[in-house]
């Protein structure tokens, strides 16, 4: 795998560096600030930002109410990922086989990576496999959302919503800064010289946290349901099974497994999707500290033993 030289920091890059920033300083405003349960003033409104669902503080302004989404909303940012995701990856293939981009697409993918040095001679196959993995998550993660969890009335903020649904914009984008597409014409046998053993490791890691992923998500829709599936209660019950053992929120642990499966199929050397692997990590520790002081909170019996979000580390 040859690096090709470029000029340094893409736009793709530039926005996630300042999402870590952002979501790093948070985390650590929260573990070591003074305001962790205040609802008013600049701590309220702090607080309202990096909290969703039943981690809400109770009596909240009715202004900050007005930018109340549902949580169940979820679903619209698989759905934006499986058409978006899945059309880059029907015209990443239509230039694999030498058909040229749209000249809009070009437009797009140069406004983002217009500085990147991330391109790379070989990387098709990586390209390939990275955007396909990502497309069959996404979908996935679509169909839990529909027809396996079962959203009580929890709310996110309007903030949260575009960041969410600008995410998923990026995230194809950020995987095709990797290859080279200048419409050459790629062969199968020439996409398997491309094979290496990351790519296997990738892949069986995926593999492994995707199933971890979804068990998770069926314990949390079972403790909803009696015996015979019927919905029972919306009200939060403590979770245990599988990975819920060490952690409060496996879900999201496997969840940035699943991104750095992603990495290992790049050989590690996708820089911008390491910095998108570092915001999974901030953010999804945020999430996870806050629901584990949730159910610390909500459960006397709560396993004392039990990490937030990385077994018998955090």
């Amino acid at each position: 795998m040859v690096l090709l030289p470029g000029a340094g920091l893409s736009l793709v890059a530039g926005i996630f560096l300042l999402l870590d920033v952002v979501f790093l300083t948070s985390l650590f405003l929260h573990l070591l600030g003074d305001c962790t349960r205040r609802g008013s003033g600049l701590c309220g409104v702090f607080q309202d930002l990096i909290r969703f669902g039943k981690t809400k503080l109770p009596g909240r302004p009715s202004w900050m109410q007005w930018f109340d989404l549902p949580k169940r909303w979820f679903w619209q940012f698989y759905f934006l990922s499986v058409i978006w995701n899945g059309a880059l990856l029907v015209l990443l293939v239509r230039s694999l086989l030498g058909i040229q981009l749209p000249h809009w697409v070009q437009l797009l993918f140069n406004f983002f990576h217009k500085d990147s040095e991330q391109k790379v001679s070989d990387g098709e196959l990586s390209t390939l496999l990275a955007l396909s993995l990502l497309w069959i998550h996404s979908f996935r993660r679509l169909l839990e959302c529909r027809f396996v969890s079962i959203f009580s009335g929890g709310v996110i903020n309007l903030a949260q919503y575009c960041l969410g649904i600008g995410y998923y914009f990026l995230l194809g984008i950020t995987v095709l800064d990797h290859a080279q597409l200048d419409h050459k014409k790629v062969s199968v046998p020439e996409l398997l010289q491309q094979l290496h053993w990351y790519h296997i490791v990738g892949c069986l890691l995926y593999a492994w946290a995707s199933l971890h992923h979804h068990r998770c998500h069926v314990i949390l829709a079972n403790l909803r349901k009696d015996k015979t599936g019927k919905v029972v209660t919306m009200s939060h019950v403590m979770p245990s099974g599988d990975w819920f053992e060490q952690v409060s929120c496996p879900h999201y642990f496997a969840e940035l497994l699943i991104y750095i499966s992603i990495a290992l199929l790049f050989g590690l050397t996708h820089w911008t999707w390491w910095l998108l692997v570092l915001f999974v990590l901030f953010n999804q520790s945020l999430v996870a500290i806050l629901c584990h002081e949730y159910y610390q909170q909500k459960f006397d019996s709560y396993p004392a033993h039990r990490k937030a979000f990385i077994p018998y580390v955090f």
